[in-house]
């Protein structure tokens, strides 16, 4: 889950500094969706901060339109909480209202 979280940072920071197409995230969306469909170890365990983080945000990458995620001002402060709290490995404080849940 680190590796993935240290890859969703760096995807979500190349889209908000416009050096990643939406595309890219998107991709890598549904890559991470299929490779955890293929996990067959683990999905009990208690969930750690920092996917609580991860699937948080990839909920929000996908439930919001792409000009939302760029334009608007607390959305885009709640994406940068997500990626401080993954970026640091659960060592900063988590978004208000995270619900991130596995698939």
């Amino acid at each position: 889950m680190q590796r993935k979280s240290k890859q969703l940072a760096f995807f979500v920071r190349g889209f908000l500094q416009h050096k990643i197409p939406y595309s890219e995230l998107d991709l890598f969306f549904w890559d991470t969706l299929e490779e955890w469909s293929q996990i067959k170890k683990g999905k009990h365990l208690p969930y750690e901060k920092t996917e609580q983080v991860f699937w948080h945000l990839l909920h929000q990458l996908q439930y919001w339109p792409q000009r939302s995620l760029i334009e608007d001002p607390y959305l885009r402060g709640e994406l940068e909480t997500c990626l401080d709290c993954l970026e640091s490995e659960g060592n900063y404080p988590m978004p208000l209202d995270c619900i991130g849940i596995r698939p």
